[in-house]
């Protein structure tokens, strides 16, 4: 699927306020990135533009990462090494699955929604917002 049909199928309006509001009861954050690159390996690249957006420097290395590569029919969903240690593989693998499930049906929004939803519980659960906490990072859908 071309990235820009991808895109305008989003409400983007839903998406930044699902972000916005999960990120009111978190220290942690959440980052929607859309690629416009062909890729084989989604995990991987998903980790190259972790470190690039700079989302591993979060204090309590509490970010999450929903990168989504249209061309190549492909996405993955990674969180640092304090999500990863409070999750398990097993949340990343139930996570993909159901947003799989979305996707597939081309429901698009719906299934970032979820990603953003179940991750935002996540870290809330072991993250819980703080007086002070500041949001570093914009909630827009980011493309590269």
């Amino acid at each position: 699927m071309k990235t820009r049909h991808f895109l305008k199928q989003l409400e983007h309006e839903r998406i930044v306020a699902a972000i916005a509001d999960t990120e009111k009861k978190t220290s942690g954050q959440i980052r929607v990135l859309v690629s416009h690159r062909e890729i084989d390996d989604p995990v991987a690249a998903a980790g190259k533009e972790f470190q690039r957006l700079g989302l591993h420097r979060t204090p309590q290395h509490n970010a999450v990462l929903i990168f989504v590569a249209p061309r190549s029919h492909r996405f993955a969903v990674i969180g640092d090494q304090g999500v990863h240690e409070k999750c398990g593989e097993a949340f990343w693998t139930e996570l993909t699955a159901a947003m799989s499930g979305h996707f597939k049906q081309g429901q698009f929004t719906e299934g970032l929604l979820h990603g953003i939803a179940r991750a935002g519980e996540l870290l809330a659960a072991h993250f819980p917002g703080r007086p002070g906490d500041k949001n570093t990072s914009s909630e827009t859908v980011i493309e590269d």
